[in-house]
């Protein structure tokens, strides 16, 4: 055992260089997996306060399921880059058994060096992730918004648990592998293979043109078709711009390789300059083979770039609406049906024994529906206007109590006078270009005035989200003649136990409108929420999405990186032959590293061009979607998104390239 130990040592350390994007990429995916595993035991979730641990549990929870599908995807990329370093050594191989070392004994020596690499990777790998999850602590109490006592140094046991166990389960799983390869190798073949060289065959031009055509006329549909919808899951153009996506992306790259070839052929300047027929030949070879795995490449960087960018606005954008979406301690709805036994909120509540303080304050009031919508009464783009906003109508005197919560003055109203309320940020602009141009509005035929210069922007009561299409505040003997669609409820809270009041009173709604049992007919259907609730519910669900996005987003990141990294080495040991080739051509060790230079960088690049375009489109539909929640800014989320692009791309590519280099001088020299 002590000799195998001492070769698989010797291999490694003579091979540390062919290792290098092996042990690179081990050592980012222990530190990523660590880090965001051992949230639990960061110091800002253990000094969280009660209503907020719920969803720290949550997160924890969600993290530790998505970690499950991390693995999957991290062990897979670790069989990929093994399979690389065991097709690598395939000559060095052959000659252990030419020698008379038996296959078992190999598998010994592989699994040995298995062993090593991933004991390497481990402690580099934790000891990195040690030191990235203080920060990502500091992260967590921002985010939640948890002011930490102290600062310690946070060591999580059960994250390095997990970790460990999952990653020596993939490396168990590559020993299996590698066992299993060994067993079906013959020596002729390991000694003979690199004279095996691939033929590479070229369709018509013609071919590659229709194809690049087609791809071009797929992508500009399936943006066209997403920017129409939006991210509308269930409207059929969404499906279908998701499918014409990927299938645009496919052919893009299937195309990509002969249509350049064939433009550059015309270019004959281009083409018969320096070493750029043999540059060309060789992208063009690899774009070939490897036109599938670019093309998912080129999406998950599409997907990594997207949430990334907009996750952090997404987030600021919905705890940015809060203040204007909770402007009540708490409120209460319940929709009314002509047929119900009950048309009132005020009566329901009454039924059903949920009571107040006398120095609570309360408001109720009515919203009145009837067939009218919102482009009824105003013009509103073609992006908006089918999707039958209704507006609401509120008697003048229900909304003066609303508005003594506030302690604002009461509004007087003439028969022929309106207010408009409105700060929903899809229809908002809209209405406030019509009131720039407008002080009249036409309902049911009569004109009626508008009192206010600019629309009110405010919920009329304690919600989610911003939420207020467009309510009209008219005259009461408007509203006596359609029908009531909601009655509703709206609470401040008084004395100096608002948060147990506020408890009190989500604890009593569940007792009565939870039970399923309840007989509802009797007491009405009634939904509340506090102002606490609210804030605590959004934090805790926008802060779950941001970290599983992130996480995914990285994960992605580094595979796409790390695959490029690996085909572009395979390339390179594939290709040797070439480059001994040239070398005897005459072509100096400068021409020759610059064309590697060439090739490393337009194979990398190819995949995030397309991923960028992509995410053009992708960002502003995302953005558009989250400005329904309120306004956002996406510039610094942004450079985040760019500085970690830049970071984890120039290490792969240096690494790639060096590594390339490397294994060419090697066999040239």
């Amino acid at each position: 055992m002590g000799m195998y130990f001492k070769i698989a040592f010797g291999n490694v350390k003579k091979s540390f260089k062919d290792y290098t994007i092996y042990f690179l990429t081990l050592t980012l995916a222990v530190c990523i997996f660590y880090s965001f595993n051992s949230i639990e035991s960061q110091k800002a979730l253990v000094e969280m306060s009660a209503s907020g641990k719920e969803y720290a549990s949550m997160l924890t929870q969600i993290i530790s399921y998505v970690s499950v599908f991390v693995a999957v995807i991290l062990g897979s990329l670790i069989l990929y880059a093994n399979n690389f370093l065991i097709k690598k050594r395939n000559k060095e191989l052959g000659i252990y058994m030419t020698l008379g070392m038996g296959k078992q004994k190999i598998s010994r020596i592989l699994i040995m060096e298995t062993v090593i690499v991933g004991m390497l990777s481990l402690v580099s790998g934790l000891i990195l992730g040690l030191i990235t999850s203080q920060g990502l602590s500091v992260v967590v109490s921002k985010l939640f918004e948890v002011k930490m006592s102290e600062y310690n140094f946070v060591i999580s046991i059960a994250a390095i648990g997990k970790t460990v166990l999952y990653f020596g389960i993939m490396f168990m799983l590559v020993m299996i592998f590698n066992t299993y390869v060994i067993s079906k190798y013959k020596i002729i073949d390991l000694l003979t293979v690199g004279k095996k060289t691939e033929e590479i065959r070229f369709k018509s031009p013609f071919v590659y043109l229709i194809a690049f055509v087609l791809s071009m006329v797929s992508l500009v549909t399936a943006y066209k078709f997403i920017i129409d919808v939006g991210l509308i899951a269930s409207d059929p153009k969404f499906l279908m711009s998701i499918i014409l996506g990927v299938i645009g992306t496919v052919l893009f790259f299937f195309s990509l390789a002969g249509f350049m070839l064939y433009i550059v052929k015309k270019s004959k300047g281009i083409y018969f300059k320096g070493l750029n027929i043999f540059t060309i030949k060789q992208i063009n070879s690899k774009i070939n083979t490897n036109f599938l795995s670019m093309s998912v490449i080129s999406l998950m960087l599409f997907l990594t770039i997207c949430v990334l960018s907009t996750g952090f606005s997404f987030k600021s954008a919905l705890e940015a609406g809060l203040k204007g979406a909770t402007p009540f301690d708490a409120s209460a709805n319940m929709f009314i049906n002509p047929d119900y036994k009950l048309q009132s909120i005020e009566e329901a509540f009454k039924v059903a024994g949920i009571n107040f303080h006398e120095d609570d304050k309360i408001a109720y009031y009515n919203e009145y529906r009837d067939d009218t919508v919102i482009s009824d009464i105003i013009t509103l783009n073609n992006d908006v206007k089918d999707m039958y906003f209704h507006v609401s109508f509120i008697k003048v005197s229900e909304y003066n109590r609303i508005r003594e919560l506030d302690n604002e003055e009461p509004i007087e109203l003439q028969d022929n006078e309106v207010l408009i309320t409105s700060n929903f940020s899809k229809v908002l602009p809209y209405i406030e270009e019509y009131m720039s141009e407008n002080h009249s509005v036409k309902i049911k035929d009569k004109v009626y005035k508008i009192k206010n210069d600019k629309v009110i922007k405010h919920n009329l009561r304690t919600y989610y989200m911003q939420n207020n299409m467009l309510s009209i505040i008219i005259n009461d003997d408007f509203c006596n003649g359609i029908e009531l669609s909601s009655s509703n409820i709206n609470i401040n809270f008084g004395g100096n136990d608002k948060i147990q009041r506020e408890s009190d009173f989500i604890s009593n709604m569940n007792r009565v409108y939870g039970d399923p049992n309840r007989d509802y007919d009797k007491v009405g259907f009634a939904l509340g929420n506090t102002r606490t609730e609210v804030y605590g519910e959004v934090k805790g669900m926008s802060t779950t999405v941001l970290f599983v996005v992130i996480y995914l987003g990285i994960v992605f990141l580094i595979s796409s990186m790390a695959v490029l990294a690996l085909q572009q080495l395979s390339e390179a040991s594939d290709s040797i032959n070439r480059y001994v080739a040239l070398k005897k051509l005459g072509a100096n060790k400068k021409s020759i590293n610059k064309t590697i230079f060439y090739q490393t960088l337009i194979y990398f690049s190819l995949p995030v061009l397309l991923a960028f375009i992509h995410s053009i489109v992708g960002i502003k539909v995302t953005n558009e979607f989250i400005t329904m929640y309120g306004s956002t800014d996406i510039s610094a989320s942004s450079f985040i998104t760019a500085l970690i692009f830049i970071v984890v791309y120039g290490i792969y590519f240096y690494t790639t390239y060096t590594g390339y280099k490397n294994i060419v001088k090697n066999k040239i020299a």
